[in-house]
């Protein structure tokens, strides 16, 4: 991905992932002092991590919205961004 190689993102990230008691998900970068963030759904952490990611690195919003589009969580599988269906409208 050209984004990753224009601002120096790894190809892949290691990430430690802790579920709290109340079921939040908290994913923390130890490569990267500073890089981590929450979210209260598999899908969200997604997003999350991305968005973390993204700005850690110093990437703008208006060129890209995502780096990884999947994550392999011990435990859980792996996450992957689900296609959205659009419906028109007659």
């Amino acid at each position: 991905m050209v984004i990753k190689r224009a601002y120096n993102i790894p190809e892949t990230i290691q990430l430690d992932i802790e579920i709290t008691k109340d079921g939040w998900f908290v994913a923390e970068i130890k490569n990267y002092p500073g890089l981590f963030t929450q979210a209260r759904s598999q899908q969200e952490l997604l997003d999350m991590v991305n968005d973390a990611v993204l700005t850690y690195f110093g990437v703008p919003k208006y060129k890209a919205d995502y780096v990884f589009d999947q994550l392999n969580v011990d435990g859980l599988g792996v996450i992957k961004y689900q296609a959205k269906l659009k419906t028109a409208t007659a």
